[in-house]
């Protein structure tokens, strides 16, 4: 208990960064648990909370906080970059066959096209321009050789680590790109669904810009809504999905016709079983 007391007596700035640190790797957190691990009382806890839920790190709930996204909240980033990552991978590795040297891509915001933009860094495929509003992608591809890096502007929103708003849509509609590649937090009955309105305009703005669009999804996203319709799925050329997609949410794909790949999880050699598949149903 010694160690915990020691952390707690470190001040309040290093106690919530180690607080957000463990909030972020576990998902979920109850306020005894971060009470007792910290050697601190209840009330310095919820304290605490408030100041990482007001920095969009967590959000609160009865009795406890959670980095987890919800049908209304995104989660952040940080997160983000920690979960589904075989998943991610191998829609990316999928991806990847689509991009072509001399071609113009744009990658939005999510951690799912910052798979893409890892292996592009590898140097492989070029010349290519690259034109995206995240941060951690435009950090990634800086410094290559063979790539062309548009970054977007906007205002700058820690929470996604991106940049977004008005600004960034008018920068968006002067340009014409060959693929968008981008993901959703939720698919259903037809739709791509995210939960905040700010990143619907920009994601739109995105899929206006490009001759042909890919949505990059885990399967964790089928068969959920959020609190906002982005687009029809008609409206992508392609869905990537990994293989842990369930035979009832790929029937809901079926259903609305969508062109879909599910892509195996085991690297970047993997066989893809395409929409219309007899060998759909076993890669699920």
């Amino acid at each position: 208990m010694s160690s915990n007391h020691s952390t707690g007596q470190q001040g309040p700035a290093a106690r919530q960064a180690a607080m957000a640190e463990r909030v972020l790797a576990d998902g979920t957190a109850t306020a005894a648990e971060l009470a007792e691990r910290f050697g601190v009382s209840l009330m310095t806890i919820h304290r605490d909370l408030d100041e990482l839920e007001r920095q969009g790190i967590v959000r609160k709930f009865r009795g406890g906080v959670t980095a987890q996204p919800s049908g209304v909240f995104e989660s952040n980033v940080q997160y983000r970059l920690k979960t589904m990552r075989a998943e991610k991978a191998a829609v990316a590795d999928r991806a990847l066959k689509l991009v072509e040297p001399g071609m113009a891509i744009m990658l939005d915001d999510s951690t799912s096209t910052l798979e893409i933009a890892r292996r592009l860094r590898l140097g492989e495929i070029t010349p290519l321009t690259i034109v995206t509003n995240f941060l951690e992608a435009i950090n990634l591809l800086s410094d290559q050789r063979g790539i062309h890096l548009m970054a977007l502007g906007g205002d700058y929103d820690p929470l996604h680590s991106s940049f977004l708003g008005v600004s960034c849509v008018e920068a968006i509609e002067q340009l014409r790109v060959d693929v968008c590649f981008t993901s959703t937090s939720a698919v259903r009955g037809g739709y791509a669904y995210h939960q905040e309105q700010h990143i619907v305009s920009v994601k739109r703005a995105m899929l206006d810009a490009a001759a042909r669009n890919v949505l990059l999804i885990d399967h964790t996203k089928l068969a959920r809504v959020a609190l906002h319709r982005v687009v029809p799925l008609s409206r992508f050329d392609l869905l990537l999905v990994d293989d842990g997609a369930s035979a009832e949410a790929l029937r809901d794909l079926d259903e609305h016709k969508v062109t879909y790949e599910v892509c195996a999880r085991t690297g970047p050699e993997a066989a893809t079983v395409t929409k219309g598949s007899d060998d759909r149903a076993g890669a699920t």
